[in-house]
């Protein structure tokens, strides 16, 4: 069960991504041109959602994956044309509805489902792989870790997810942010120290039989995210 300071958070995104940002992530995640510092996100955004796809094998024909948080669907679509059955949740239908209309009619082999709606919400079934990127990074650590350990118990053979790596230049920039609030500012992102993250990922019960086995950090500019796979043992 969700606990209320997820609950609440989760509605911020969801209007936050519904109302104020739609326009600015539909051209975030297009070929549009960017300003020098959103270009930077989105190269960074670029690198990381090609690290996580290269944890997936080649050939992901008759794979079943969830893409929690999908946006506007770009890792949805490349897991899909390696013939991937994906399922993409995502809070926004502003969001999924730009998804939906970015992706090709036909992939061969693979095919993508798009849902309005939590990625935690149950009878999405049971997958293969369960990636989770950027989707988790404005949440509290707790709620977080509490999220991937719901995410775990859909997958078989592993979790991707992003945090944001706690480092001095990130969390002066989110102090600023704090101290000067503004009505159409993103919801806040939670930064966490890699040391914290693994305190709270082997603490976690429904996690004892799960493994951290790859990571990675991807900064460009503006964009720091740490990606993590979670394997069972």
């Amino acid at each position: 069960m969700e606990t209320h300071s997820y609950l609440r958070r989760r509605d911020q995104i969801q209007n936050y991504f519904n109302d104020t940002a739609a326009d600015a992530w539909k051209r975030l995640t297009s070929d549009a041109p960017l300003g020098r510092i959103r270009q930077t996100v989105r190269a960074g955004r670029d690198e990381m959602r090609a690290t996580l796809i290269g944890w997936m094998p080649d050939d992901l024909r008759g794979v079943r994956i969830l893409d929690a948080g999908c946006g506007t669907g770009a890792l949805a679509n490349e897991a899909a044309a390696r013939g991937a059955d994906v399922v993409a949740t995502d809070l926004s239908s502003s969001l999924i509805e730009m998804a939906r209309q970015r992706t090709p009619r036909t992939f061969g082999a693979g095919h993508v489902e798009f849902i309005v709606g939590d990625m935690l919400q149950p009878g999405l079934g049971e997958f293969d792989y369960v990636v989770a990127m950027d989707s988790l990074i404005h949440y509290s650590a707790p709620d977080m870790v509490a999220a991937v350990s719901r995410l775990a118990e859909k997958s078989k053979q592993g979790v991707f997810f992003t945090y944001a790596p706690k480092t001095p230049v990130l969390a002066v920039m989110h102090a600023i942010g704090r101290a000067f609030p503004r009505s159409d500012r993103a919801p806040a992102i939670e930064p966490i120290s890699a040391f914290k993250l693994g305190e709270l990922l082997n603490s976690e019960p429904k996690l004892g039989s799960w493994n951290m086995c790859r990571t990675a950090r991807i900064t460009s500019g503006f964009y720091k995210s740490q990606a993590v796979e979670l394997v069972p043992e």
